[in-house]
């Protein structure tokens, strides 16, 4: 399929997957031209103008040329499990230092990994989780003052809303009872039994990013006023940030359906993974003010108010939850596609052609974080009620990446 895509049926695709509904046809993985600075925005407040990505070629990674160009193909191989028997893991987050908070979507406990030893301990649970279809404890991230303040900021689905919380993490205190008691930082983002978002990350800037999804209501994706179906960009606070693109607005960026993963490459360009309905899953590279055209758009459009993708696959290849960035691509972890992607950043520009790894060897994959020295930690997803549970799952691996 080529050329503007759009929803043309009211089939729901639950997350990672199938359809209920009709199913639109599918076709080859598509990538996009990355055509976007660090401080570009969209034209406005209403959106109206925004550049659409170029169309580039399956040689794209070719143009650019540079010692800085990452090849085409890359390789990566599991060094090791780091832990196993976890259950429901979501969120991750790395503490300087050594170790993995690991979130529960289901039991909305905190866990956390030796990452040495592979050590499981209990540090503590989110109260007030409301764990039902796809929404629970979802998102971690760590204060940028965590050296000194100690914050864990907790992304998860109440009884009425999403909402983000902070507790102090203090490893003195005894085994279970390690969080403190929480602090509401944001609260009234949309829940449903599908698409709740969940991801949330500290940026470049020390501001706190965030990805909602619609929660169902597909309208709610191109209402400003909604905080469905968006990226949003605060304060450590929970405040609006300072030169978000819509004054006295959370928001940052439209348009979106489902919205789990958040990185951002050696240049400080902010990427987005969201999930598409019937024929479309993207990896968008995201401007302030942005329109990305859900539900009017599932891919590419040839209307110049909605940006495109930087890349997107068919719903069966991917459904795409965490990415992170390290040596010079984008590592995007896929639920119903059961594999990694990686997707190498031809400068500021473009991309090759994406590539897969892990094709359904370890099942389905949630989230993954650049541990350093070209290594990654990559979390399974089998135990959510949608995987086929196998022998340690759920589990943490460590890849290595060339």
């Amino acid at each position: 399929m080529t050329g503007k895509s759009r929803r043309t049926d009211r089939g729901r695709r639950v997350e990672g997957t199938g359809i209920v509904g009709r199913r639109g046809v599918v076709a080859g993985v598509a990538v996009g031209a990355l055509l976007f600075g660090a401080g570009c925005s969209s034209g406005g407040p209403s959106g109206g103008g925004a550049p659409s990505a170029s169309a580039a070629s399956p040689s794209a990674s070719s143009q650019g040329g540079g010692s800085q160009v990452p090849p085409a193909k890359g390789s990566v191989r599991v060094v090791r499990t780091v832990a196993e028997g976890l259950e429901s893991p979501w969120g991750v987050a790395a503490i300087p230092g050594g170790g993995l908070l690991v979130g529960s979507r289901d039991e909305g406990t905190v866990t956390l990994v030796g990452v040495g030893d592979g050590r499981k301990t209990e540090v503590g649970e989110v109260p007030g989780v409301s764990a039902a279809g796809e929404g629970g404890l979802l998102g971690l991230a760590l204060s940028p003052r965590f050296a000194s303040d100690r914050m864990v900021y907790a992304y998860f689905t109440s009884e009425s809303d999403n909402r983000i919380v902070r507790m102090r993490y203090d490893e003195q205190r005894p085994a279970g009872q390690q969080l403190g008691a929480p602090d509401t930082v944001f609260k009234g983002i949309p829940k449903g039994r599908i698409h709740n978002g969940g991801r949330i990350a500290f940026g470049p800037d020390g501001m706190l990013y965030v990805g909602t999804g619609e929660s169902g209501d597909t309208g709610l994706s191109q209402d400003l006023k909604s905080l469905g179906g968006k990226i949003l960009r605060l304060t450590p606070e929970g405040e609006p940030a300072p030169g978000n693109p819509f004054p006295g607005s959370a928001v940052y960026s439209y348009g979106h359906r489902n919205v789990q993963g958040l990185a951002w490459d050696a240049k400080q360009r902010l990427f987005a993974a969201e999930f598409g309905q019937n024929t479309w899953d993207e990896l968008n590279a995201i401007a302030p003010g942005g329109n990305y055209g859900w539900p009017e758009a599932e891919g590419t459009s040839d209307d110049p108010k909605y940006r495109d993708p930087l890349a997107k696959w068919p719903t069966s290849d991917a459904s795409p939850s965490g990415i992170a960035y390290a040596e010079g691509s984008i590592w995007m972890a896929g639920l119903r596609g059961q594999r990694l992607w990686r997707i190498p950043l031809n400068g500021t520009e473009a991309s090759a052609d994406p590539q897969a790894f892990l094709g359904q060897e370890y099942g389905r994959l949630r989230t993954v974080v650049a541990a350093g020295d070209g290594r990654l930690w990559v979390t399974t997803s089998n135990t959510d009620g949608r995987g086929n549970v196998r022998d340690g799952d759920d589990r943490v691996l460590e890849l290595q990446v060339t």
